[in-house]
């Protein structure tokens, strides 16, 4: 049996570079990029292609792509996505997946940033769109409101957050409730604007349009 998504979850390696990740983002004052996160992302990105109609390989790699995508954290914040290719790389070529399946996943994992980052192919795009719309409260590490910056601010404010697929629409719809008395949709997108953009462009490269709804309001 080749390697899958449920052998990449339960790898201690990998598990390792995940959490040394996290470690180093809350003592840099960052959100949580934990196993939850990384669980939560590889999740969606499987579901993202799984109901527009994709086979369960894409998904599988879909779905190890999001487990690994954040494995750079633990080297360094900046430049992570390059440093997390090359890290899954290493550790994948040491497995029995496929080189051309090692492939997929390192071009995702390496495309997800929107610093430098773009949709390639179908599985960069559900990794994208995954990563971006985990927007939840509980991913805020700061244990003092008082000194939150505008990120934990956005995070803390939500409410609550959803991503639907509406295949015969062809529309992947994030739909966000944010406490405005926390953050402003204004605060929201001086710092997602460019994640959003980037959401739009790769459901684009599904073949759908991208629409973000935030308390009520229609924004994209």
């Amino acid at each position: 049996m080749k390697t899958d998504y449920k052998q990449i979850r339960e790898n201690e390696e990998i598990n390792l570079l995940i959490e040394k990740g996290n470690e180093i983002l809350y003592e840099l004052g960052y959100t949580e990029h934990s196993r939850k996160h990384a669980a939560k992302v590889a999740e969606m990105a499987g579901k993202i292609l799984k109901e527009l109609g994709y086979g369960k390989h894409k998904i599988d790699l879909a779905k190890t792509a999001g487990y690994m995508h954040d494995i750079g954290n633990s080297i360094n914040r900046h430049d992570h996505a390059h440093s997390g290719a090359i890290l899954a790389y290493q550790i994948l070529k040491d497995t029995d997946m496929p080189m051309k399946d090692i492939l997929v996943v390192t071009t995702a994992i390496g495309h997800h940033d929107e610093a430098t980052g773009a949709a390639v192919d179908e599985v960069s795009a559900a990794l994208i769109l995954a990563d971006k719309t985990d927007v939840r409260r509980n991913r805020v590490q700061n244990e003092n409101p008082s000194n939150f910056d505008i990120h934990d601010r956005v995070n803390y404010a939500s409410l609550s957050s959803r991503l639907t697929i509406q295949k015969e629409k062809k529309v992947i719809q994030m739909e966000l409730e944010l406490d405005d008395t926390i953050c402003t949709l204004m605060d929201y997108f001086e710092i997602f604007l460019k994640r959003m953009m980037m959401c739009r462009r790769a459901a684009e490269y599904l073949g759908c349009k991208f629409k973000l709804i935030a308390n009520g309001n229609k924004l994209c």
